[in-house]
């Protein structure tokens, strides 16, 4: 049986699951909470006391006794003093009287409802009510946004701008957050120019170390961009060898995964560790390794640069996310008609960068033109992938498909 016998073509679904099960959440640190936005809590967050801590007004205005607003003509009270956010009023009101509160100070006792300065006016030191609110309006009650001993942030959440909020309402200078994965990326081919080099005849630029490590960062992980590895076995074990000493979670590698006679990662893999699978049923990105290098999880991606990206988007990745303690990983994904036809008879999954337009119907997918693994610029003028499943060797125009979304923050909805 030959090398390429021994593994078996996998789909999209079956790589990226033997992926998954061979990384974990990464273990506990604890950071500064703005140091933790994008990470993942390992504990539960509990308030410390109520929020907010006390009934305080909602508006600049005055607070009252809603009791002395019902009467048959405009209510005109005295207007005993001044509180302003964060001075607390001493004594109680009386009835029929007003204090002058501003927005956030602490409701004096007897008060019941604030009325907004501009349903008000004022004459020297009395105020006449010209809009009586109901009662109890404006006024924010103690605890009514959390409870003492609620849990405020679950384990397993993750941390957005209103997350890093809450930790800071309930005095968590702090948050204990799976570790970032440190992921070491390689670009193998003596073929590869650093990126101040001059252009020389069959050679290229390192690309894909830069757009693999852009991904990473992205995900919220630490790429470790390690030098460029020629063609040469013992090249390639020192660079990878050097992954291991830097502590990697997780190496990505780009080139030497096919069946040429240069493409040596497979087998440096095969000597030093171990191949769990070499084909996935996609394009672009057949060639496609997994395995284990000295225990760190190894993804061997192929060398054409958008082969090297889509395939990172669908499996590096997930197994990024899920070190970083995310549970889902799923890609944002809208349905959309094809402008034209799609014929293929080669059985594989493709993923076609696609204009999105709307149209009277909906959606649209238009191809962005040259679908070639090595057109770049094909990844930054498409607004998404489209999916082709693999049974699908004829669909016409006006077929409904699944985009994948390059940058759904950027995207807009219908």
């Amino acid at each position: 049986m030959s090398t390429r016998d021994a593994y078996p073509i996998l789909s999209v679904k079956e790589a990226r699951a033997r992926i998954l099960d061979y990384v974990a959440p990464l273990q506990a640190e604890s950071v500064p909470i703005l140091e933790a936005l994008g990470r993942v809590l390992c504990e539960n967050v509990l308030a410390d006391a109520p929020i907010p801590p006390h009934d305080n007004s909602a508006m600049d205005g005055y607070a009252v006794r809603h009791a002395d607003l019902l009467t048959e003509d405009a209510p005109r009270l005295p207007v005993i003093g001044h509180v302003p956010a964060g001075a607390v009023w001493e004594g109680a009101l009386e009835a029929g009287q007003a204090l002058r509160i501003m927005t956030g100070a602490p409701m004096p006792a007897g008060a019941d409802t604030v009325v907004r300065f501009e349903d008000t006016e004022t004459h020297g030191e009395w105020v006449t009510i010209r809009r009586v609110p109901k009662a109890g309006r404006n006024v924010r009650r103690a605890g009514e946004d959390v409870m003492p001993g609620t849990v405020v942030l679950a384990k397993g959440q993750a941390l957005g701008a209103p997350e890093i909020g809450m930790l800071a309402s309930v005095g968590q200078a702090h948050a204990t957050v799976h570790r970032r994965p440190r992921v070491a990326v390689l670009a193998t081919g003596d073929e590869i120019l650093p990126l101040e080099a001059p252009p020389e005849p069959g050679k290229i630029r390192n690309i894909n170390s830069y757009t693999n490590a852009a991904q990473i960062l992205e995900l919220g992980g630490e790429p470790l961009v390690l030098e460029v590895a020629p063609d040469r076995a013992d090249s390639l074990v020192a660079r990878l060898q050097s992954a291991v000493e830097q502590e990697a979670d997780l190496i990505v590698t780009s080139g030497g995964v096919s069946v040429g006679d240069f493409d040596l990662v497979k087998e440096v893999l095969a000597s030093e560790g171990n191949i769990d699978f070499w084909w996935v049923n996609m394009k672009p990105g057949k060639p496609m390794a997994f395995g284990l290098l000295k225990g760190i999880p190894l993804l061997a991606l192929p060398g054409n640069p958008v082969a090297a990206m889509l395939s990172f988007m669908l499996f590096g990745r997930p197994a990024v996310l899920k070190m970083l303690g995310y549970r889902q990983w799923g890609l944002s994904k809208v349905r959309a008609r094809l402008a034209e036809t799609i014929e293929r008879k080669d059985g594989r999954r493709h993923y076609l960068r696609v204009h999105l337009d709307h149209t009277e119907r909906g959606l649209t997918a238009r191809l962005t033109g040259d679908q070639g693994s090595g057109i770049l610029t094909s990844m930054i003028i498409a607004d998404g992938l489209a999916v082709i499943p693999e049974d699908r060797e004829h669909l016409p125009a006006d077929s409904l498909v699944d985009v994948i979304l390059l940058r759904p923050d950027e995207f807009w909805s219908a």
